[in-house]
Order: structure tokens, then C-alpha cells, then sequence
């Protein structure tokens, strides 16, 4: 099952760009499709190799910052070739 999620990555402190950059790499080299904004990341593919992957690295994010926020958003289908039509 192909999955699409958007994260947003918000360490609650004076130097939050290094976590959020970090994060980002990760995200580039871990072999899935990872398209950024200056608002969000979206990742693209499997469920089970994206939810397994997410779940280590925001265990390990979480472990680094005492105080961070995730937001994510997840649709079931991979939605990386979306072009509007209007």
C-alpha cells in the first residue's frame, strides 16, 4: 500500500533550524521519495518502510529536543505526481 505524508518538524527553542536540517537529511537518505517547501517535507511510498523508518527517526528527534512539535498528515495512495487541473 502506497502512502503520502506531510511533516512538519517544530523544535520549540531559540536554535531550531539544526533539528529541522538534520531531520531533512535523514529523510534524503533513507531511499524513499522526499519532496521539500519551505513549509513541510512530504515522503512517498511503502506504508511499512515509510511508517518504520518515521518511527525510529521521531523516536530518536524526540529523544534530542525536550520540547518539539510533529505535525503530520498522511493520505493512503502516493499522491507525488499530483498536478491541479484548474
Amino acid at each position: 500500500m502506497e502512502v503520502s505524508v506531510e511533516l512538519t518538524l517544530t523544535p520549540l527553542q531559540d536554535n531550531f533550524e539544526p533539528p529541522i536540517i538534520e531531520f531533512i537529511k535523514k529523510l534524503r537518505a533513507s531511499g524513499l521519495q522526499v519532496l521539500e517547501n519551505p513549509l513541510s517535507t512530504q515522503v512517498y511510498g511503502d506504508y511499512d518502510k515509510v511508517m518504520g523508518f518515521l518511527q525510529n527517526e521521531i523516536k530518536e528527534t524526540f529523544s534530542k529536543l525536550e520540547h518539539v512539535v510533529l505535525s503530520m498528515k498522511m493520505v493512503k495512495s502516493d499522491r507525488s505526481g499530483y498536478e491541479p487541473n484548474f
